[in-house]
């Protein structure tokens, strides 16, 4: 069962575009069962998942995502980007840059939902998680 609603596609679809337009680059929304983003510059291609972060960004770490979710971005074979979409702007990371802690975690179970308990990989504050604050 998919839990996101419409707010939680607007986040999302707000925290790619400041991500995207921050680096001049050009997006496609992918199917629901890929990753989120497909990313594009001149002749360059990039992936890209968006979680969102019911916090602010000082108060966001760890980072939290699914495990599953980073294999997917790592079987593209191409340069890959998580993006936290927190209230006052994003945090992101190109995948093969960012260092985190793997254990089981996730969220308080919701009936009909089968990964609110799984291998969720922990992003503490680090050099290679860049800050992008929305204009308010």
């Amino acid at each position: 069962m998919r839990f996101e609603n419409d707010k939680d596609l607007i986040r999302e679809q707000d925290a790619i575009e400041i991500f995207c337009s921050s680096m001049g680059i050009s997006y496609e929304k992918l199917s629901m069962h890929d990753v989120d983003y497909k990313l594009t510059k001149e002749d360059r291609v990039a992936y890209a998942e968006v979680k969102g972060r019911n916090r602010s960004i000082d108060d966001a770490y760890p980072l939290p995502i699914a495990a599953r979710k980073v294999l997917k971005l790592i079987d593209k074979k191409e340069v890959a980007f998580i993006i936290w979409d927190c209230y006052d702007g994003i945090i992101w990371g190109k995948v093969s840059e960012i260092v985190g802690e793997a254990k089981i975690g996730g969220r308080r179970p919701r009936d009909g939902a089968s990964n609110d308990i799984e291998f969720m990989i922990y992003y503490n504050k680090q050099e290679n998680l860049i800050t992008i604050k929305k204009d308010c």
